[in-house]
């Protein structure tokens, strides 16, 4: 399968960019330019849309090990031979430590943020937000002022993120994200795909791990650090105050910080 990806940077270690659930590679583009930098310490940024998101393929089932498969041959695609630094958040984090463990030859570091290899059981946190862009009425939006003003969300925030996957194609507006697949993981509850965790037994990652987890958020607690560290014994837990589950939207400024340190 291939991705589609966004470049940024020309010298320096090659650095991947993963998204969660409803988002697209280039929400990564102000972090990924801010950790490239300009003092002559640069990365090579790929910023990843994941299948089923953005402009990429879908496809029919939801599988992590599928979703890591894509990941990885779109980054051998990208530069053959050679290594990389991948970053995942939530959905994307899941992702990236698959293929990490998958491919301890490839990905010589991993960053992972506010998720942990664990299942989260069923995706009831996101039903809200796919029955709100299931229910817009595309037919009836002429513009995109439109499609904000019947969306029906009321925080600003989440509404502008949502919106993001609205893309126009002529006369029509289509969702780039796959809802009904989403919809249909949604749906199987506490066995919801998304939400699960499917390695059972792996190799542990003999690489370096930056783990960034919101302090605010409760997707990572104390219960999840000895799996974490089970499977990736050289990690580094940094847990950013005053984020919540969004922690590079929310405190971009640290997490910069803390890749460049990482990366660089």
């Amino acid at each position: 399968m291939s991705l589609f990806t966004l470049a940024t940077g020309s010298a320096g270690p090659r650095v991947a960019y993963l998204h969660g659930l409803f988002g697209q590679g280039r929400n990564w583009m102000q972090i990924a330019k801010a950790v490239s930098g300009t003092d002559g310490e640069e990365t090579r940024a790929l910023l990843v849309d994941l299948p089923n998101h953005g402009r990429s393929p879908w496809t029919e089932e939801f599988s992590f090990h599928d979703y890591a498969d894509a990941v990885v041959e779109t980054l051998e695609a990208e530069a053959p031979g050679e290594r990389w630094t991948v970053v995942g958040h939530s959905l994307g984090g899941k992702t990236a430590m698959v293929a990490a463990l998958d491919r301890p030859d490839l990905i010589e570091r991993l960053c992972v943020v506010d998720v942990a290899p664990r299942d989260y059981g069923g995706m009831g946190r996101f039903s809200k937000y796919v029955e709100e862009m299931q229910r817009l009425p595309l037919a009836e939006i002429g513009s995109r002022s439109d499609a904000e003003e019947l969306f029906q969300e009321s925080n600003p925030g989440v509404k502008a993120f949502l919106l993001q996957n609205l893309r126009r194609d002529g006369d029509t507006w289509r969702w780039q994200t796959n809802l009904d697949l989403v919809a249909r993981d949604i749906e199987a509850g506490v066995a919801g795909l998304m939400g699960g965790w499917s390695v059972e037994r792996a190799d542990p990652f003999p690489h370096p791990v930056l783990w960034l987890v919101g302090a605010d958020s409760d997707y990572v607690t104390e219960v999840d650090v000895e799996p974490m560290r089970a499977l990736f014994p050289l990690v580094r837990q940094v847990t950013v105050k005053g984020a919540g589950h969004w922690v590079h939207t929310e405190a971009p400024d640290i997490v910069i910080g803390a890749l460049r340190r990482f990366i660089l």
